[in-house]
Formats: C-alpha cells, structure tokens, sequence
C-alpha cells in the first residue's frame, strides 16, 4: 500500500502554470461570431381576445362513492355544448389538472379536490363558474 508521501498535488490553477490543459484557451474573441449590436425588446402582442359567453358550469364537491377522496364535478353544463365538445372540455380539463376523470350523463367529474384550478380553466373557455371556490 502506498504512503501519504507519495501521492502528489497536481497545479491545475493560473496561466502557463499547471500541468493540465485548458480545453478552451485556444478560443478567442476574435474567432467567434459577432453578436448582436443591441437586443431590441420583444414585439408586444395585442391583448388576447375574451372568448365568447358560453354559458355557465356549476361546480361542487364530492366524496360519494370514491372511498372518502373528493372528486370536482362540473354539472349543469348548457344544452347548446354538445356531447362531442363536452367531452373535448372534459379531456382539457383532465390534462391541464393533470388528472384523471370521466363525462357521466351531461356532468364532467375530475379526479380530486381542485375546484379553484377548474374554475380558472372553465373561465378560460369562456364559461361562468358558478358553485364552491
């Protein structure tokens, strides 16, 4: 087994000095691309357009039948939503949520106790939220 004294410091510190070589000592400001004189600021976009009225979602709580664990379900959803747009809402909502859910009759239940979240999404569609907060 080797002894304490043999095992050397390396100087890896300081120009000209060490024995290891600096990868990027061979780069320079001269073989680089010229940047930009100056960083103009991003365009601004106008403001996003407010979707149309849709109508108006009610929310509520549940626990019934899912073993004590809350659910968010979206119900009195207008008759003018149809059934393949329902669940086009339903399948945003469960991604934006990150959840899982389902569309039982005219309602959309989302797994879990998040009614602020999809408030925030319904309102994005351009729905009113009415219900728990």
């Amino acid at each position: 087994m080797a002894k304490r004294e043999d095992f050397r410091k390396i100087d890896t510190g300081g120009p000209g000095g060490g024995g290891l070589q600096n990868p990027f000592a061979a780069l320079n400001a001269a073989g680089l691309p010229p940047g930009p004189a100056e960083i103009a600021p991003p365009p601004t976009a106008p403001a996003p357009e407010k979707p149309a009225r849709r109508g108006r979602g009610v929310l509520r709580r549940e626990t019934a039948h899912r073993g004590g664990k809350a659910g968010t379900i979206v119900g009195d959803v207008p008759a003018e939503v149809s059934d393949d747009e329902l669940a086009a809402i339903a399948r945003h909502l469960r991604k934006s949520c990150g959840t899982g859910g389902t569309v039982r009759g005219r309602e959309i239940e989302i797994q879990g106790d998040r009614p602020g979240q999809v408030r925030e999404l319904l309102e994005e569609l351009g729905f009113r939220a009415a219900g728990v907060r």
